[in-house]
């Protein structure tokens, strides 16, 4: 924007001296909302005198009011990012911060940040690690466990208040296209939208009552996370809308979900589901997630539509999210795969790779070692102590950790998830239950059997004890176990081996 555009105000703070710290120069960034002044190590955000659909900055006091919750909620992950709000006084010609004087503007003030760390472009530039998406949902739970949920009676998450937005973000996207070929997909993605409604109107409500309606982010695609010092940080989300901030956690996940998927990285977004589910146990949330994440698409399709009639461009970034949501419902027949093995022979990163390599990223990784310890309260990582045998290992545990597993399996193949059992699987009876399960719901089956010797066994196990980072409590005295009971894949079940 040319600085004769501006209005007075923003036009004087654009001189270093307005500010109470050193800044060689002042940087603008003009987003639709906000102007952001970026002053030595300090950015100062100014919420523009606007009044939208969704938005109302139209007084003084309204903005004030906004600043205030945005300082509030993003304190909630990144307190480090978020400093205070300050007063600007003065005239809009001769500003200054926080002196004497009824104030004429507010501003969030913010520690300025290496934009390069920026999720999405740490992804375009082809950085992006399982490790970084790892990260992301362990911050991304723990928020979600944190924040406040909604309560029962009040408005926010129950099923009108669902579908109100989706269909209103439909016919927004009618009045925007006149392309023919958007259009007839538009009636398709509408109509399934409705579908799937009606389908999920259950769940939608027993996900309300169940506490997962919270105080959420509402705009957490990757462009709103940062990598700071190897790690990751939320930050901007949304403050002017309760309606879209306060919503289910798995329509917060969708937006990561497919802008991952929309960054080609659909190995990632399937890391992304599955570090999040180990981490929350919140497997209701699969089968809406679909729902979401095609509202998701659709928001972004809208929104490039918009800024292509401001822009008098072409439609290309409009079709691509439209056809990522045609995408998203029409994934592959859902698959079955279940892992086979002795401890240490490698069940758990074969199937880690097989997630990574799903093109569509709609494959659920279900680990033994994870929901055994589940069912007894106990994080992955920790240690149950228990003996050999004994403690969560007692054959009875055995068996309610298979029923746990077969299930998850169930209900994500059924809401058209693929899924991947990880687990020993080492009798012959446990593979034809699941095998049986495959053939019920349709599923493709397969086992995934790694090989090593057994001396690789023996030095995997004592690495992996010696680290101490993993789910598994497996030790040489558990595979020398193993060893006499093992029944291997008889003739029938070598076909299914992948």
């Amino acid at each position: 924007m040319r600085n004769e555009l501006l209005p007075p105000l923003i036009k004087a703070l654009l001189e270093p001296k307005c500010y109470p710290h050193p800044a060689q120069q002042v940087e603008l960034v003009v987003t639709h909302i906000s102007w952001l002044l970026i002053a030595g190590e300090f950015v100062y955000k100014i919420k523009k005198p606007i009044t939208l659909p969704f938005l109302d900055y139209g007084t003084l006091e309204k903005r004030h009011a906004c600043c205030e919750a945005e300082l509030r909620l993003n304190q909630r992950y990144a307190p480090d990012i978020y400093l205070e709000v300050v007063a600007i006084v003065g005239t809009p010609e001769n500003p200054h911060f926080n002196g004497k004087g009824t104030p004429i503007e507010f501003a969030v003030k913010m520690r300025r940040f290496d934009e390069t760390g920026r999720l999405d472009r740490v992804c375009t530039r082809g950085e992006l690690q399982p490790r970084h998406v790892s990260d992301l949902a362990e911050a991304i739970v723990t928020f979600h466990r944190d924040t406040a949920k909604t309560s029962v009676n009040t408005r926010y998450g129950s099923p009108d208040k669902v579908i109100e937005p989706a269909l209103e973000n439909f016919n927004e996207l009618y009045a925007l296209l006149s392309d023919n070929e958007c259009l007839t997909k538009l009636d398709s993605l509408q109509a399934w939208t409705r579908t799937e409604f009606e389908r999920l109107t259950p769940n939608f409500s027993a996900r309300k009552a169940e506490g997962q309606v919270r105080e959420c982010h509402g705009d957490l695609h990757l462009g709103n996370i940062v990598l700071i010092d190897g790690h990751v940080k939320l930050f901007d989300c949304i403050e002017f809308n309760e309606d879209l901030r306060w919503i289910d956690v798995a329509s917060d996940i969708a937006f990561t979900y497919i802008d991952l998927l929309d960054h080609r990285q659909p190995g990632l977004a399937g890391w992304f589901l599955n570090e999040w589910l180990s981490r929350s146990g919140d497997f209701d949330a699969m089968p809406v997630l679909r729902f979401y994440a095609v509202y998701r698409a659709l928001v972004r399709a809208k929104v490039a539509a918009i800024r292509t009639g401001q822009n008098h461009g072409d439609i290309s970034e409009t079709q691509g999210y439209i056809a990522l949501a045609e995408q998203i419902i029409s994934a592959p027949k859902p698959r079955l795969v279940i892992t086979h093995g002795l401890a240490g022979c490698g069940k758990t990163t074969a199937a880690a790779n097989l997630l990574l390599n799903d093109n569509y990223g709609c494959t659920i990784h279900l680990r033994s070692d994870v929901e055994r310890k589940r069912l007894f309260g106990l994080a992955a990582a920790a240690k149950s102590n228990s003996p050999l045998g004994g403690g969560i290992y007692v054959q009875e545990a055995h068996q309610l950790t298979y029923r746990r597993l077969y299930d998850l399996a169930e209900g994500l193949l059924i809401a058209g998830w693929s899924v991947i059992v990880d687990a020993a699987f080492l009798r012959h009876a446990e593979r034809s239950d699941f095998r049986a399960l495959a053939t019920q719901t349709g599923a493709e089956f397969h086992i995934l059997a790694p090989q090593t010797s057994l001396e690789q066994l023996r030095l995997r196990i004592s690495d992996r004890l010696e680290k101490g980072h993993d789910a598994s409590e497996a030790t040489i005295e558990v595979l020398e176990q193993q060893l006499t009971f093992i029944e291997p894949l008889d003739k029938d079940e070598l076909h299914f081996l992948i």
